[in-house]
């Protein structure tokens, strides 16, 4: 009988990070929330986009969630994204432990 080990030390790359490019301006703009679930995510995000439309001109236009059985840890839906990119132009989502 043999054993094979395999040693799971090896080289780490580092992943490209590729940042979306941020407006210059916001005034104009349509911001939505996308809520992830979390306790109270939706209360400090619809908050926060309030006050962002408030100070630069922007308007909250779309509140949501991700759709059926979203969850911090899973996708929105192909509609839910689908729906974003067509009806706003910057996106709230998330919020820390």
């Amino acid at each position: 009988m043999s054993l094979r080990v395999y040693a799971p030390d090896g080289a780490m790359g580092k992943p490209p990070v590729h940042r979306a490019t941020s407006p210059a301006v916001l005034t104009n703009l349509r911001i939505g929330v996308l809520d992830n679930a979390k306790p109270n995510a939706r209360a400090l995000m619809v908050r926060t986009a309030e006050q962002i439309a408030a100070r630069t001109g922007a308007r909250l236009v779309l509140v949501t969630d991700k759709g059926p059985g979203g969850n911090a840890a899973t996708p929105c839906t192909p509609g839910v994204f689908d729906q974003l990119g067509e009806e706003v132009d910057l996106v709230l989502t998330g919020s820390a432990d």
